[in-house]
């Protein structure tokens, strides 16, 4: 059956219909100025197809929260969960087909460009018996997939740029179609746009950027200067989904609107000088420190947040310092507590917040209370548990080294690292994708092998394949080697996971 929405109608007065299966197979791209009608356009695309397939919205500017009421999308506020816990939200929307809207609002660009990266890559990772058909409309996308470096980091701009490409490079075979929208098209990543195969042109003025959708469209430069010329709402559309020769199109209306609308024009209100002098240079009040909010450690599980919530650690009276005996058997006592903790089937995917609270009970318990680390030195003491080094190894001048090293490294991969480490300082085998993934906190073994090739990519390691199919894995510069191992060992164990 074919679902055809309509989009608006053409200057002759006839509909516009987009083929929704269509578009799930070759994605969309729109283009238009600020104030061409862009985001009216998303929005009455999403209100249209609503009904029919599952959808994501990616959204800077909190423009599209408003889906929520009136179809029932799930919003998530991404300033409120962490990179980790928006990644879990983007697999478990997946998995239980909700249509989401990621509010980005009151994040800087680099954040922005973090979460944006995580939540899309729980979407691109979920399992193969969950690769339901769904649109993810990216509003913006200039900002997620930049055509050059800007004042962000380059790791942030590495995953948000990955994390597109493989949406609309990679997407379509996992049942996610590419929507992106952007002001500027010469500002957008060109392995992004091209990866489109409809296109909705709006209203642009710069030269670059007309060249580039005429290019897109097919039209010769010299028609270009019709872009200059569109009204607000009208669009130009060509693909497969829309029509196979350039159509004009004027959207429709829509039943929601954004939360911010257009500015008006309004007077201004009637004021001496003296009441204005008064008003804006009066005293400034006095400064307040509010206290900042803490992020939920997880997300679509708030009795899990509840839970997972850090508890207020009281200090102890004051007390002799202990001696180095003292801490250095208080340190084994806390590792072996952590140690038993990770030993439970499931530890390796359950959220920090979670492992912290059943950390400090069970330090409370052993009479460990004053000496509990916050939730910042328990992450780097999860890390060498995870990778199976103790408080004792971890102050030789060798880890050190490796403690150095893996700091180059994003927080959840340094683990992975260090567990490889150690593997080759005891000339144990290289472990497999499975071990990996499991100290990695995932089950996909697609996402340990790329691990190890991010971490190759960086110049720590390389890795090598004897013609048995094993793995060795040597440190750069410490040139220590693990011993040949199996990558696919313990695979039937993880069932789907290699899926």
């Amino acid at each position: 059956m074919t679902v055809a929405i309509e989009m608006g109608q053409t200057t002759a007065g006839a509909p516009a219909a987009l083929d929704l299966e269509e578009l799930l197979a070759t994605r969309l791209l729109v283009q238009g100025n600020s104030g061409s009608g862009k985001s009216h356009l998303l929005r009455r695309l999403l209100e249209q197809s609503a009904p029919w397939v599952q959808q994501t919205i990616i959204d800077p500017e909190g423009d599209f929260v408003s889906l929520g009421e009136r179809y029932g999308h799930l919003v998530i506020d991404a300033e409120e969960h962490t990179e980790r816990g928006l990644q879990a939200a983007g697999e478990r929307a997946r998995i239980h087909r909700v249509s989401t809207v990621l509010n980005l609002e009151g994040l800087d660009a680099e954040n922005q460009m973090r979460r944006a990266a995580a939540f899309l890559g729980g979407l691109f990772e979920v399992a193969r018996d969950h690769w339901y058909p769904m649109l993810v409309v990216v509003d913006e996308a200039q900002l997620f997939a930049p055509a050059a470096a800007g004042e962000v980091s380059d790791e942030a701009r590495k995953l948000s740029l990955g994390a597109m490409t493989n949406l609309m490079c990679r997407g379509r075979k996992r049942g996610l179609a590419g929507i992106i929208a952007t002001q500027r098209l010469a500002k957008l990543a060109k392995n992004v746009a091209a990866e489109a195969s409809n296109f909705l042109m709006g209203r642009t003025f710069l030269d670059i950027d007309m060249a580039r959708a005429a290019d897109l469209l097919g039209m010769e430069r010299r028609q270009a200067e019709a872009f200059r010329d569109l009204e607000r709402g009208h669009f130009m559309a060509l693909g497969p989904a829309l029509s196979r020769r350039p159509l004009s199109v004027r959207i429709g209306s829509t039943e929601t609107s954004p939360r911010n609308g257009t500015p008006r024009l309004m007077p201004l209100p009637e004021a001496t000088l003296e009441d204005a002098r008064a008003v804006i240079l009066a005293a400034p009040p006095p400064e307040t420190v509010r206290p900042q909010r803490r992020p939920s450690p997880d997300l679509l599980d708030q009795l899990m947040a509840a839970k997972a919530a850090p508890l207020d650690i009281r200090p102890e009276p004051a007390e002799p310092a202990p001696s180095a005996e003292d801490l250095a058997e208080r340190r084994e006592r806390m590792d072996r507590i952590l140690r038993a903790i990770l030993a439970e089937p499931d530890a390796g995917f359950r959220v920090i917040g979670v492992l912290y609270q059943e950390f400090v009970v069970r330090c409370r318990i052993e009479g460990l209370a004053s000496v509990v680390p916050d939730l910042s030195e328990f992450r780097r003491m999860l890390t060498r548990a995870r990778a199976g080094v103790g408080s004792d190894m971890a102050e030789d001048d060798a880890w050190r080294d490796v403690s150095v090293r893996a700091s180059l490294l994003p927080e959840d991969m340094q683990g992975v690292f260090m567990m490889i480490a150690r593997a080759a300082k005891e000339g144990w085998p290289c472990p497999s994708d499975a071990a990996i993934a499991r100290a990695y906190g995932s089950h996909s073994l697609r996402r340990a092998r790329r691990l190890l090739d991010y971490i190759e990519e960086q110049g720590l390691i390389v890795c090598q394949i004897d013609g048995a199919g094993r793995r060795t894995v040597t440190l750069v510069e410490l040139a220590w080697a693990t011993a040949p191992g199996d990558p696919n060992a313990e695979e039937q164990e993880q069932g789907s996971s290699a899926a």
